[in-house]
């Protein structure tokens, strides 16, 4: 099963993106790792918001279903 990115974790990529292009000009690296940590952290926000988000549409899918066969 694919799954396709929603805006919200699109917003979270956009933002693990632009960390680890800010952890490579680190001359720190200390502070680089923590970036990429945190850039990590977002990328997995990313994957979580857009699973939620697929299941938030599926379930409103569900209810519009159910209210049509009750009608």
């Amino acid at each position: 099963m694919t799954l396709q990115i929603s805006q919200r974790g699109k917003e979270y990529l956009k933002t693990a993106q632009t960390l680890l292009r800010t952890a490579k000009t680190m001359t720190d690296q200390a502070i680089a790792g923590q970036l990429k940590a945190l850039a990590d952290d977002y990328e997995r926000r990313a994957e979580k918001a857009s699973r939620d988000d697929a299941a938030e549409v599926c379930a409103r899918s569900v209810a519009v279903a159910e209210r049509e066969w009750s009608a």
